[in-house]
């Protein structure tokens, strides 16, 4: 074999130093500044993609706080609607009570009135009636006619004792 031979050893020794100088050098000049430069690249693009995600991040909580703020200010207001709405309603209701009270009152004492009225047109009616029939039974019984005044005396006296 060729390459264990000992007298081609100084020869490969040297093309060996040659090529990997050779190579180091083009390695150190071409190939590493660009795999350097593609890896610091990279590195930005993910510090700005990073740098944007936490911008946008900071946008969605201000954002989520902003629509939480305005969601308490509606669920406050409506609330204060409510109870506005609520207190009118029932100042509303009590004034409608109110006025319906004072009708039923009203209403109540002309009907207390009428009836009263009518109890007295009954009573009269009834001791008119009464006087005539007992003047009648009276002329029936004993054959006289008694006097109205004697009779309207008897039914008052009969009206009181029974009341």
């Amino acid at each position: 074999m060729p390459q264990l031979d000992i007298s081609t050893f100084p020869s490969q020794i040297i093309w060996l130093a040659l090529t990997f100088a050779t190579l180091f050098l083009v390695m150190w000049k071409v190939a590493v500044p660009r795999i350097s430069d593609v890896l610091e690249a990279r590195q930005q693009r993910i510090e700005d993609n990073l740098d944007k995600a936490a911008a946008f991040r900071k946008d969605a909580e201000a954002a989520i706080e902003a629509y939480e703020q305005a969601i308490a200010e509606a669920r406050s207001e409506a609330l204060g609607l409510i109870n506005e709405t609520a207190h009118s309603i029932q100042a509303e209701a009590a004034k409608q009570e109110a006025s319906l009270a004072e009708t039923l009152q009203a209403k109540i004492a002309e009907s207390e009135a009428a009836i009263a009225k009518a109890q007295e047109t009954a009573i009269a009616g009834i001791r008119d009636m009464a006087q005539d029939v007992a003047i009648a039974a009276t002329e029936k019984l004993s054959g006289k006619t008694p006097d109205a005044s004697v009779a309207s005396k008897a039914i008052d006296a009969a009206m009181k004792a029974r009341s």
